[in-house]
């Protein structure tokens, strides 16, 4: 619309600038002479007159549409900035969240590491009581008989000889 109005101006600017430079009231345009009388001379300079006034609104109007359109455009991009910016903010609030559930899911993994290494530790050491009584059962079942180590000795056997002199 701009360029339209532009063409306008510049038609009607013409015309002015050649009535204005033409010596005479005769006028030659593309081989035909025209010789105008007050009314017709006024009616060119109506028409002129809009064919100007026409232009200037019509560069007006598209310099308006322009603006209103860089407006939209500046405030559809602040809009979006702002938008980046909400969603960058939520961004690093969600990793803020997944860092502190991996930490958890971590310590969670490493106590459960620790519960059951100390678990194995318990069953190992129970097993190896069981293992340990087991021995000792079998140690009683293989000698019945057997003397216990403490009643074995010199001392026992010295006893013993000490009440046969008796």
């Amino acid at each position: 619309m701009i360029f339209l109005g532009l063409l306008l101006v510049l038609l009607a600017a013409g015309a002015i600038a050649w009535v204005a430079t033409e010596d005479s009231t005769a006028y030659n345009l593309f081989g035909y002479m025209f010789e105008p009388n007050h009314v017709e001379m006024f009616a060119a300079g109506a028409v002129t007159a809009a064919v100007l006034i026409a232009g200037l609104a019509l560069m007006v109007a598209g310099s308006r549409h322009a603006a209103r359109r860089r407006r939209q455009m500046r405030s559809a991009k602040a809009e979006a900035s702002h938008r980046v910016a909400r969603l960058e903010d939520e961004k690093r609030e969600l990793e803020r969240r997944l860092e502190r559930e991996q930490a958890a899911e971590r310590q969670q993994a490493e106590e459960h590491r620790r519960t059951a290494a100390r678990e194995r530790a318990e069953r190992e050491r129970a097993a190896e009581q069981e293992r340990a009584g087991r021995e000792r059962a079998a140690e009683r079942t293989t000698a019945p008989h057997a003397v216990p180590r403490q009643a074995t000795g010199d001392r026992l056997v010295a006893r013993g000889s000490e009440d046969t002199r008796r």
